[in-house]
């Protein structure tokens, strides 16, 4: 594994119109919940330490809506990636139960690039 380079992918609403700390925080809670998640398993588990000794790569893509969002994260499950998905508290800024964002990973670049490759960043 350690000949692959990993990285992890977030996946941002643009349709909310969040402010940039908003993102932030949003973006910060998919990448945790995905590293956690990813603890559970030793294959996973592999993966998070590699990725970890590698400098922890992410980056954060535009998704259009929750639809075009769920449909990414569908994709990366059906291939037996790590997902996580967001669903805001409402305190802030969106209403409270609002799917903001998701993370795919760590995994390997090329196999998530096959999935989120075309898209932009954010």
């Amino acid at each position: 594994m350690a000949s692959k380079e990993l990285k992890q992918v977030i996946l941002m609403r643009t349709d909310l119109n969040m402010s940039k700390g908003k993102i932030a925080a949003q973006a910060s809670h998919a990448s945790v919940e995905c590293v956690l998640k990813s603890l559970k398993s030793k294959k996973s588990e592999q993966l998070v330490k590699e990725w970890h000794n590698h400098g922890m790569m992410k980056i954060v893509l535009k998704v259009a809506d929750e639809k075009e969002l769920y449909n990414y994260i569908q994709q990366a499950k059906d291939e037996g990636m790590i997902t996580s998905i967001i669903t805001d508290a409402g305190h802030t800024f969106v209403e409270s139960g609002t799917v903001t964002c998701g993370a795919i990973g760590p995994d390997i670049i090329e196999d998530i690039d096959k999935i989120t490759g075309k898209l932009k960043v954010l």
